[in-house]
């Protein structure tokens, strides 16, 4: 990988709003969720901010991705309404999936959101159909996959690498590896140790990168996005972060220690970042807490309007079931 891409004041300013829209986001989730007032699971994107805006950040209007159990990140920085994603997570008809969907399940294919799943892998080959369509219909519109660790060691995505290599497909495989594929260390499951690796038995280029560094995860997703829009090819992106919060909440986390917590947190995406703008490149401390505060506003606003939206009509219950 070859390019350097420089970015404005105003960009890095728009990373660092979306980046701490998702943290707050996840954080008011945890409220609602500690209150009893969210329906079934959740899992946490806090700390794995700078992958989501890095990549997406780096796609164009008619690009499209599939998500993950793990999703509310990469829906946010594609620029989903946070509202409506709120109101998924309370079950309310306001929601993005009418309540019915709940957090593993958000789609919004006006803005290129394919769906989050809760199949463990499940939107590898959504992805790469995605792709496959576009090039069938004369687009130049790229598709992305975002997959944990876990996933990596799922035969689909092997499947997948395949066929996006010998179809020429503009799809790219982002893998946010955070360390534990639920309660089990990657250490123990990852063969070779390196997942970008593994991309050579295809014809594909890995890249591995520090999933905590926002700008060079967009640097690399702009060079593989560029790549797969004009030459249409694939790319493997292994991203190195780590997950500060169990897997689902209620995990004891008996599996890590926490010195290794403490560890990344001290790498934190959002506190690096706001420590570069501000001795780097002299943004104005006014100027990051503005963006801060206008997030707490906006996240608090999405409460609001969850809190206060309507139950589903059970007279609805069967409306959109398809199989």
């Amino acid at each position: 990988m070859k390019s350097k891409i420089r970015t404005g004041i105003e960009q890095k300013l728009e990373f660092y709003k979306k980046m701490v829209t998702i943290r707050k986001f996840e954080e008011k989730a945890l409220e609602l969720y500690s209150r009893n007032l969210i329906r079934g699971s959740i899992h946490m994107y806090i700390g794995q901010e700078a992958i989501a805006v890095g990549i997406c950040s780096a796609l164009k209007k008619g690009d499209m991705i599939t998500s993950t159990h793990r999703g509310h990140g990469h829906i946010i920085a594609m620029g989903g309404d946070i509202n409506r994603m709120m109101a998924e997570l309370l079950g309310k008809s306001t929601g993005y999936c009418k309540g019915r969907g709940g957090s593993m399940h958000i789609a919004d294919i006006d803005i290129g959101v394919y769906g989050a799943n809760g199949i463990v892998g499940g939107g590898i080959p959504i992805a790469s159909g995605l792709a496959l369509a576009s090039v069938m219909k004369g687009e130049d519109n790229v598709a992305v996959t975002f997959l944990g660790d876990g996933a990596a060691n799922q035969g689909l995505l092997y499947e997948s690498l395949n066929m996006s290599s010998i179809w020429n497909l503009p799809v790219l495989f982002v893998c946010e590896n955070n360390l534990y594929a639920q309660t089990t260390p990657s250490k123990y499951t990852l063969a070779g140790g390196s997942i970008a690796k593994r991309a050579v038995a295809f014809n594909i280029e890995g890249i591995e990168v520090d999933g905590n560094d926002v700008e060079r995860v967009y640097e690399v997703g702009t060079y593989a996005i560029d790549k797969a829009r004009s030459k249409k090819r694939p790319t493997l992106i292994e991203a190195k972060t780590y997950r500060w919060k169990g897997h689902w909440q209620g995990d004891p986390e008996p599996y890590r220690t926490k010195e290794e917590l403490r560890e990344w947190m001290e790498k934190c995406p959002i506190k690096v970042y706001k420590d570069r703008l501000i001795k780097e490149f002299g943004v104005d401390k006014k100027e990051i807490e503005d963006i801060e505060n206008s997030v707490e506003m906006e996240v608090a606003g999405a409460e609001k309007f969850a809190i206060s939206s309507t139950e589903p009509d059970k007279s609805k219950l069967l409306e959109d079931i398809y199989a």
